[in-house]
């Protein structure tokens, strides 16, 4: 067992199963460090991954598939910042409907569509895809993997060093002060939970491609761990970052220890299991952002 561990094939795996968390996580850091707590990114995960599927399945074309995952974790974003934003709807209440919504949603379409309320029909996956230059270095010949990498550069540069990044912390932080600048707090708002939905809806496509379908509820939670994830890397993409590894390692163990003498039911609670220990132990030195979850009146009229 300990032979297969640390192995190029378990090192891939990690990575793998770590992209569903991943993006979502990073997007959930852009929408809190705004002030806004999107719980909404279960849904926006599902409904991403049924309309990629959609998408393929219609055109198989995967990059058509990618666009419909990334208009449909918009509009869900979208929904969730009037509800939050303009409306100044209570942010975890607008997150659990959305989570709700997308579930039903979902249901109910593949049902219509594909006749079966559980699966879709089988999608082409990301092997169709040659990367230039890259494909033959490994790991970063798939495609998704190479762009969460460049992603989370970005993002770290987005946030730490130029003005939009600036705006959203200072947003986050003191939106009256940020208001008293000159910076459209609503604006900037939006702006971090669109991008939160453009990314989770982008995890949802990598769901969809991973298993080349749809399956009803295949999101299992990735949203609301990303979410602990960004709690866990105190609001930064590279601490969000490294907490998704942990989770994708955990996850790729509990995978390696099938097949063998230990209860399966306890081999499936591991990943959870390490969420809960990394949440209690490190939960406490996490600080987020102060007006984080509080809704913010415009004087800007």
């Amino acid at each position: 067992m300990i032979e297969n561990i640390f192995t190029y094939a378990f090192l891939l795996q990690t990575l793998r199963i770590s992209v569903p968390y991943f993006l979502p996580s990073l997007g959930a850091a852009y929408s809190e460090k705004g002030g806004v707590v999107n719980i909404g990114l279960e849904g926006i995960l599902l409904t991403g991954a049924f309309f990629t599927t959609l998408g393929t399945y219609y055109t198989q074309n995967i990059w058509i598939g990618i666009l419909c995952g990334l208009t449909a974790g918009f509009l869900i974003a979208l929904i969730h910042g009037i509800a939050t934003i303009t409306f100044k709807a209570d942010q975890i209440v607008s997150g659990i409907a959305l989570n709700l919504f997308a579930l039903g949603l979902t249901k109910f379409l593949c049902r219509i569509i594909f006749n079966s309320s559980s699966n879709s029909a089988r999608i082409p996956g990301l092997e169709t895809v040659n990367i230039p230059l890259l494909s033959s270095i490994p790991i970063l010949n798939n495609i998704f993997i190479t762009f969460c990498i460049i992603l989370l550069i970005l993002s770290q540069i987005i946030f730490y060093r130029s003005k939009f990044g600036l705006r959203l912390r200072a947003v986050g932080e003191n939106p009256a002060a940020a208001d008293s600048l000159g910076i459209n707090v609503l604006r900037i708002r939006y702006a971090g939970v669109l991008i939160s939905g453009l990314l989770a809806g982008l995890g949802g496509a990598w769901l969809a491609f991973d298993q080349h379908s749809f399956t009803d509820g295949m999101s299992a939670g990735r949203g609301f761990i990303a979410l602990a994830a960004m709690i866990v890397g105190k609001w930064k993409p590279m601490g969000a970052a490294a907490a998704c590894l942990v989770f994708g390692f955990a996850e790729s163990i509990s995978i390696q220890f099938q097949g063998t003498a230990i209860p399966t039911q306890f081999i499936q609670m591991l990943p959870y299991i390490l969420t809960i220990i990394i949440l209690a132990g490190f939960i406490g030195k996490s600080t987020p952002p102060a007006a984080d979850g509080i809704p913010y009146e415009n004087t800007n009229k």
